[in-house]
């Protein structure tokens, strides 16, 4: 895949192989979540995404996009090399991006 321009709470594919152990895996689609200023060092943190819901899991975001019911991972985050992005999908609606930075802090915060 080549590098192309991301920015912030868009979705986009990206090949997540190799991966080790619990890591997701394949091409899927995953919400950039690091700043722009950070996508100059051609490297980007995102979560990844699943169509396996779990309405229970309060770490995990519920979202539709390109036709199909998604569930976002943060507890799956990671920095991926912009070569692993493909194309854009979409961009998060507010009310999604405010719930995601919400989830992201509970995590991450000690």
């Amino acid at each position: 895949m080549s590098k192309i321009s991301v920015v912030r709470y868009g979705v986009y594919w990206v090949s997540l192989d190799p991966t080790e152990g619990h890591e997701v895996q394949k091409r899927r689609p995953c919400v950039v979540v690091s700043p722009d200023a950070m996508h100059r060092t051609n490297m980007a943190v995102v979560c990844p995404c699943t169509t396996s819901i779990h309405n229970r899991w309060a770490h995990r975001i519920q979202v539709n996009f390109n036709g199909r019911d998604n569930e976002i991972m943060p507890d799956q985050i990671r920095a991926v090399s912009l070569k692993r992005f493909g194309s854009y999908i979409c961009t998060l609606p507010p009310d999604v991006i405010e719930r995601l930075r919400e989830v992201i802090a509970k995590l991450y915060t000690v």
